[in-house]
């Protein structure tokens, strides 16, 4: 990606990346009395971050994903899941899910993705996950946009803090914030 300045969208329009940030609030807390744990969340919002291209969220929700405890092993097979024996059957409903998600405008929800998620996912874990994929497929949109840096990590360690965003939808009361370029 080039170097050169980007309109950052939290900044010039706050009170829409407010709402996005609320919703994304309202999101976590659906899933999270859905059922849906840490690691799947962390699964589905970093495999919906590499299809889309957005390195800053993969960085983000790996970060996360480390956090709840998912080992680097797991995270490294995320991108080769048809092929990887670490995901159980409800994992992998979720990451077919969140394809058809990221690609909506290929085919939808195509009928045999819905109904092999309806089998295995109840219907509110389901409508959590689908909610889930909406608001990080926004946050990607937003970051690939702004051309959200980055950067080589110091020390090599894993960092989430106040100078790292949040992930999306993690928990019901931490909002996904993008930080521009330089922060």
């Amino acid at each position: 990606m080039g170097e050169e300045r980007r309109v950052h969208l939290s900044r010039s329009a706050p009170e829409a990346y407010a709402a996005l940030r609320s919703f994304s609030t309202t999101v976590g807390r659906l899933a999270a009395e859905a059922g849906i744990d840490a690691r799947l969340r962390e699964i589905v919002q970093i495999h919906a971050s590499q299809l889309n291209g957005c390195a800053y969220c993969v960085r983000v929700h790996v970060d996360a994903a480390v956090k709840a405890g998912l080992d680097a092993d797991v995270i490294a097979q995320i991108a080769t899941w048809r092929e990887s024996g670490v995901f159980d059957e409800r994992e992998r409903a979720a990451l077919e899910l969140t394809e058809s998600f990221t690609f909506i405008h290929e085919d939808g929800i195509p009928d045999e993705v819905y109904d092999q998620a309806g089998g295995i996912l109840s219907e509110g874990e389901y409508v959590a996950l689908s909610w889930v994929l909406v608001a990080i497929n926004a946050f990607n949109r937003v970051a690939i946009a702004g051309r959200y840096p980055v950067p080589p990590r110091t020390g090599g360690s894993v960092v989430v803090g106040t100078d790292a965003a949040p992930p999306a939808v993690t928990t019901p009361r931490t909002p996904h914030v993008h930080p521009g370029p330089g922060e």
